[in-house]
């Protein structure tokens, strides 16, 4: 059984699921409904099962999350695949094809299965039984996508119009036409008729023929993606795509670039559960509702409302309802969004409005995830800031001063191997150390547990680019 080489796309960041997706950390590395980011669980689904016989990820993202992949899939037990660092976003063409270039120069027969990584998609065996379908159609040289079965007017969603009539054999349609996302009236219409589906952005083709149709389609597109792989360079394992080539690109989702021109696009329905989780409407649908139609988390309480959905993101922060009908109230610890739940698309109206005024919760999440493990702002004044800062084991921040502060750090849990000029020393919980201004420092976790600490900065500028490193085990600047 030929191994299809699954690509995730986790370059993206949406605005829809704000506050609780921001573009430092978008929603395809969180977990809205189950135990697993959703990154994960679009990594666990494409692996080999007893249908479909899947080879390593291949992933396309950007420079920012490149640990955070490498972390989330190792969390759940898979071993990274090749992860290609686009030098900037330019859309799913790009993405797309770097990937078919790149796996080309592998394998001159590599299978490609394009997924984008922030949907949920829960029949894992219905879908290896489509893509199986879509395979057999692979084998011809078609380029193979999935439409799902609408299941409401949704007026998020791209739409496909495939053939009517007796589908061939396989169960496989021609592709009529791609329908932008309708207005409401339009949706309802649409879901009438057997012959619209959702646009899935699920692909299924030979390397080869995709670098074929960007010939015959796109062909500067080849040419500019082509010489950013060729100039790539090795990053710690990480694949950093050459940025002046991958510059001139357009930007251009797949659908314009080639499958709407593509002739030898072709159809799979797909009629299980799926959803691209696109607003917080889609979490509410997706998640398993009490009797009066809430969805609560576990801090969160209802009382006596109904179809609401309320989410609170800190466990000592509790969030309680009255009366509510129809509502969205998520709450993190910088921020909160309370909102009908038919206008969970106007949600980016949010993210522009504090865009405009400077806002960081704008953008910034919470937490800011780093190779080593995390820290977050837990106060901020004129010219102190106190942060609480998790280290994974084993694992070390890099060798570095600052020229505008001192810090004091506190260790509360595990225990810290810190670096102040020419001494080192073991610091353990309840133990506490002063790091002075321009000192050369570094902290380390040397033991088999999580090390925690507080961090109590004060100087004139507390901003993270004060920082000059000289030695750093993820060859950051």
């Amino acid at each position: 059984m030929k191994k299809i080489t699954p690509v995730l796309l986790a370059g993206g960041g949406g605005t829809r699921l704000w506050p609780l997706s921001r573009k430092s950390y978008p929603k395809q590395f969180l977990n809205f409904i189950g135990d697993n980011t959703l990154y994960q669980k679009s990594a666990q689904r494409l692996t080999s099962s007893s249908i479909i016989s899947f080879a390593p990820h291949i992933t396309l993202t950007n420079s920012d999350f490149r640990f955070i992949i490498s972390a989330q899939l190792e969390e759940v037990g898979i071993t990274p695949g090749p992860i290609l660092i686009e030098p900037e976003s330019k859309n799913t063409a790009a993405a797309i094809l770097a990937a078919s270039v790149f796996a080309y120069s592998k394998d001159k027969d590599a299978v490609l299965l394009v997924a984008p990584s922030d949907h949920e998609i829960p029949d894992r065996q219905n879908l290896h039984k489509v893509i199986s379908v879509g395979l057999t159609q692979v084998q011809l040289r078609k380029i193979v996508t999935f439409g799902i079965k609408p299941t409401h007017p949704e007026t998020a969603y791209g739409y496909l119009e495939l053939s009517t009539g007796d589908p061939n054999k396989c169960g496989v349609h021609n592709v009529i036409k791609f329908i932008e996302k309708p207005n409401l009236a339009h949706a309802r219409h649409l879901l009438e008729s057997n012959s619209f589906f959702w646009n899935s952005g699920i692909f299924l083709f030979y390397a080869k023929d995709m670098i074929d149709a960007f010939k015959a389609y796109s062909p500067d597109t080849l040419i500019h993606v082509s010489k950013s792989i060729d100039d790539s360079t090795k990053d710690l394992g990480f694949l950093r795509l050459s940025a002046d080539p991958w510059s001139r690109l357009e930007n251009i989702s797949i659908d314009y670039a080639i499958m709407e021109k593509a002739q030898n696009l072709v159809a799979v329905p797909y009629n299980s559960k799926w959803s691209d989780l696109g607003g917080w409407d889609s979490v509410w649908y997706e998640s398993k509702q009490d009797q009066s139609g809430n969805v609560t988390s576990e801090t969160s309480h209802a009382i006596e409302c109904s179809n609401s959905l309320l989410r609170s993101e800190s466990s000592n922060q509790q969030l309680v309802g009255i009366g509510l009908s129809d509502i969205v109230a998520i709450t993190m610890p910088d921020a909160v969004l309370v909102a009908h739940k038919d206008r969970s698309q106007d949600v980016k109206k949010a993210v522009s409005l504090l865009r405009t005024k400077g806002v960081a919760q704008a953008e910034i999440f919470p937490k800011d995830y780093r190779p080593w493990g995390w820290f977050e702002s837990l106060v901020l004044g004129d010219q102190f800031q106190v942060k609480r800062i998790y280290v994974k084991p084993a694992e070390a921040l890099s060798l570095q001063s600052h020229n505008h502060r001192s810090e004091h750090w506190i260790v509360v849990e595990g225990t810290a191997k810190v670096t102040i000029d020419d001494s080192i020393k073991i610091v353990s919980a309840g133990q506490s150390v002063f790091v002075p201004l321009g000192a050369k420092h570094r902290l380390e976790n040397p033991g088999k547990l999580p090390m925690v600490l507080i961090e109590v900065q004060i100087g004139a500028y507390l901003g993270e680019d004060d920082i000059v490193r000289y030695k750093d085990a993820y060859a950051r600047d």
